[in-house]
C-alpha cells in the first residue's frame, strides 16, 4: 500500500477543488455522497486549498460539516491542505513566517477541531521568503502536533533539491497528466525518485479534457475557460489528444478517464520515476468517483503505444494565465 508520511493511502486520491472553486458549487448532499464514495473506493488521501473558493465556504468549511455528520470518517483520511497563498491583490505567495501563522492559524480554525491536518502545502514557493524561514514557522506547528508533515506544490526540480537540505518532504504536489506531462522531462519526477519522495499527480485528467465531457468549446464550464488551453483558438487542437486517448480506452474496455489515471499511476514502474505516484482527480458526484478509482493496468506496450501519441501531441496555450505563479 503507498504511504504519504508514513500514513497509508490508496493508489488514488481525491481533489477537493471541484466541491468549492466554482461560481456554482454543487449540492452539500451531492458533495457528501461523493465524499464517502471516494472513502469506500479507498481514495482516501484528501487534497484541498484555503483559496479554494470564499471565506465561508471552502475546502475547510466543507470538512467541517462533512466531519461534523460523519466523524468517525477522520480517522480515514490522510488530509492534504494548501495554503499560503492569497489570490487579492493578486496571486501569490506568502511563505514568511507571518504568513504561515495567519495561513495555518485560519485552515485550524476553520477546520474547527473535526479533523487534524496530515500535510500542509505552501501552494507556490515565496520568491521573498528563504525556504529555511518557512520551514521553521511550519516546523513549529509540527513541534506542537496541530500538523503532521510538510509537502510542496508546484515548484520546480531546483526547489525540490534546495528544500530537502531544510526539512523532511512528505510529498510533492505538482500537474501531471497525458495532457501535461512536463514534469517526466524537467526534472522534478527525477529530483522526487532520487530522495524518494511520493508524487502527487493534479489535474491528473487535464481539468477534465481527458474526460470526455467537452466535446465542444460550448461544453467548457465558465470556470475553466481562463484558462489558455479552453480558449476557443486552442480548443480543437487540444481535444485531438481525447479522441486519440479514447481510441486506446475503447480497445482496453474501459473509459479514456480510466486510462488517463491507469497512465499516471504505471508511470512509478518506469527507470527513474518516483515509486509513489499518486493521482489526485476530482468528482463531486459519486458516480464519477467510482469510474476514476477503478484500476486498469497497463502494460508495456501499451505504455508505449501512449507515448507514440504524446510524441504527435503538441498542447496549445498556458498551464496557468500570465502572472499567475509556476515551477515555483
Amino acid at each position: 500500500m503507498p504511504q504519504i508520511n508514513g500514513q497509508e493511502v490508496g493508489r488514488t486520491g481525491y481533489g477537493l477543488m471541484g466541491f468549492t472553486w466554482r461560481p456554482s458549487p454543487p449540492p452539500q448532499e451531492q458533495a457528501f455522497e461523493a465524499m464517502r464514495a471516494a472513502i469506500q473506493n479507498g481514495m482516501i488521501f484528501w487534497n484541498g486549498g484555503e483559496f479554494y473558493g470564499t471565506d465561508e465556504y471552502n475546502s475547510m468549511t466543507l470538512l467541517d460539516r462533512y466531519f461534523e455528520k460523519y466523524p468517525e470518517d477522520a480517522d480515514k483520511v490522510v488530509l492534504s491542505i494548501k495554503g499560503a497563498f492569497w489570490m487579492s491583490p493578486y496571486p501569490h505567495a506568502d511563505g514568511s513566517r507571518e504568513g504561515i501563522r495567519k495561513s495555518v492559524d485560519n485552515v485550524l480554525k476553520q477546520l474547527n477541531g473535526r479533523k487534524k491536518v496530515d500535510i500542509f502545502e505552501c501552494a507556490r514557493r515565496d520568491p521573498n521568503t528563504p525556504l529555511e524561514v518557512t520551514f521553521a514557522a511550519l516546523q513549529e506547528y509540527i513541534d506542537q502536533g496541530l500538523i503532521g508533515g510538510i509537502s510542496l506544490s508546484e515548484v520546480s526540480a531546483s526547489t525540490i533539491h534546495e528544500a530537502v537540505k531544510h526539512a523532511k518532504i512528505s510529498a510533492v504536489e505538482v500537474e501531471l497528466s497525458l495532457f501535461t506531462p512536463d514534469v517526466l522531462t524537467n526534472g522534478v519526477a527525477a529530483a522526487c525518485a532520487q530522495y524518494n519522495i511520493p508524487l502527487v499527480a493534479y489535474a491528473p485528467l487535464g481539468w477534465g479534457i481527458l474526460t470526455g465531457q467537452f466535446r465542444s468549446q460550448d461544453d467548457v464550464p465558465e470556470h475553466l475557460r481562463q484558462f489558455e488551453r479552453f480558449y476557443p483558438e486552442n480548443f480543437d487542437n487540444n481535444l485531438q489528444l481525447f479522441n486519440l486517448v479514447n481510441d486506446l480506452a475503447k480497445r482496453k474496455g474501459c473509459t479514456p478517464a480510466q486510462l488517463a489515471l491507469s497512465w499516471v499511476r504505471c508511470l512509478s514502474r518506469r527507470p527513474g520515476m518516483p515509486k509513489t505516484i499518486i493521482p489526485i482527480p476530482g468528482a463531486t458526484t459519486a458516480a464519477r468517483v467510482n469510474e476514476n478509482a477503478q484500476h486498469f493496468d497497463l502494460t508495456d506496450a501499451e505504455m508505449d503505444q501512449l507515448d507514440e501519441v504524446l510524441a504527435k501531441f503538441e498542447a496549445k496555450g498556458a498551464r496557468y494565465a500570465a502572472g499567475y505563479p509556476t515551477n515555483t
